[in-house]
């Protein structure tokens, strides 16, 4: 009996590890197979559950992409999106990134993949992801009579509702946000400018009368006004770098053409911007986005398509032409610059992926320097950088927070 009892004691067991070294393994295994150790024991289960798991895991965590897609696919029944007139709210569809110098693989798992349609307060309704950080997205609710903002973790599959902000959709108006965390606080923010009575088409002269931001501080329970915004904005959301959100400013007598609002001090300003070269530049289709770290911005105009790379943060001089893409070079895309392109992630080698306004997964490959299509992810999509994490919506105080 004393030699089993002694055999028995020396038995190795990851429960006998500390908890810190137990942190420090699970972490750096895949996220699927974190969500499977949950289910191995009450202890991994809270041991995950922890912030301090999901801090040590987001240090570590890989880049990806999350899909926000609405296809053929998901909407199979015509007859009721023609009765609802809305298609029937996506799928949230995580794509890993396995980027090596010389090679990158895109991989989607099914199982990886969160149906909004699984809240009954999504069904029937616009989405539009306005931001992402952290592993957390900022999901906006729009339409006739929607105009809600949720923050959501698909892998922990839990969401918040936000409350109603001062100034909510009504008529013509339009509304741009960001989602970001402030550097020193960590505080996790929504910045939400309401821009109402006229829409900014680009092509009019015409300022909204209504320019009002607010700010919405996660656990805090309620929007705060920051008063009028001086710039007109454009586009739905904006990319958050550096503690910064940054928008483009329609403004035609502007002295530079974006617009940033700092996390931390909540204020606004205007932001160094790339030169122009085309002839008329209510004739361009330009997007913001993030290139390995930087701030980047796209062109569509005159048969070409320009991205632009500010290469040291906040300093004019260092914007840098990353590349060009000629029409006459791409037969298959002849469209290509005369709509708006997101560019959505780069890789070691210089390739970076992006999406046509016409709801195409693009790639552009600096060896041959032409844009090709992946084939992936047709119709009703627009693709987000994402690193996934395990913090959990329900640390955060005064909120209420729903499961999927």
């Amino acid at each position: 009996m004393s030699s089993s009892k002694s055999r028995k004691s020396f038995d190795p067991s990851m429960e006998d590890l500390p908890a810190h070294v137990m942190v420090d393994i699970l972490s750096r295994l895949p996220v699927k197979t974190i969500i499977h150790c949950k289910c191995v024991s009450k202890k991994w289960l809270d041991l995950i559950s922890e912030s301090y798991f999901a801090d040590h895991h987001l240090s570590r965590s890989p880049s990806g992409i999350m899909i926000y897609h609405n296809s053929n696919e998901v909407f199979r029944n015509a007859e009721e999106e023609e009765k609802t007139g809305y298609l029937r709210t996506g799928i949230l569809r995580w794509v890993e990134v396995e980027d090596e110098l010389h090679h990158h693989y895109l991989h989607h798992d099914p199982i990886m993949t969160l149906d909004l349609n699984l809240a009954p307060i999504f069904q029937k309704s616009q989405i539009l992801p306005v931001g992402s950080v952290n592993g957390l997205l900022c999901l906006w609710q729009f339409g006739p009579q929607h105009d809600n903002t949720y923050i959501c973790n698909p892998i922990t599959r839990e969401y918040m509702i936000l409350p109603k902000p001062q100034y909510y959709l009504q008529h013509n108006a339009h509304v741009v946000y960001c989602f970001g965390v402030a550097p020193l606080t960590n505080e996790y923010k929504v910045i939400r400018i309401f821009q109402g009575e006229k829409i900014p088409y680009f092509s009019s002269n015409s300022r909204p009368i209504i320019s009002q931001a607010e700010v919405y501080t996660l656990g805090t329970g309620q929007w705060r006004s920051l008063g009028h915004v001086p710039y007109w904005l454009k586009g739905m959301y904006g990319p958050f770098l550096n503690g910064h959100a940054h928008w483009t400013v329609l403004d035609k007598d502007s002295s530079e053409k974006l617009c940033v609002f700092d996390f931390e001090k909540e204020t606004f300003e205007l932001f160094p911007s790339p030169p122009c070269e085309a002839r008329d530049e209510n004739l361009i289709f330009k997007s913001l986005g993030v290139l390995k770290g930087c701030l980047c911005r796209c062109e569509s105009y005159d048969s070409q398509l320009v991205v632009w790379v500010m290469k040291e943060y906040g300093i004019k001089k260092s914007w840098r032409k990353e590349f060009v893409v000629m029409e006459s070079e791409n037969t298959d895309l002849d469209l290509l610059t005369l709509e708006t392109v997101d560019l959505i992630t780069g890789f070691k080698d210089g390739t970076v992926l992006m999406a046509s306004y016409r709801d195409t997964l693009l790639v552009y490959c600096p060896r041959r320097e032409i844009v090709l299509d992946t084939e992936m992810f047709y119709r009703y999509f627009k693709g987000y950088t994402f690193r996934p994490s395990f913090r959990r919506l329900r640390n955060f105080e005064n909120e209420r927070v729903y499961m999927f």
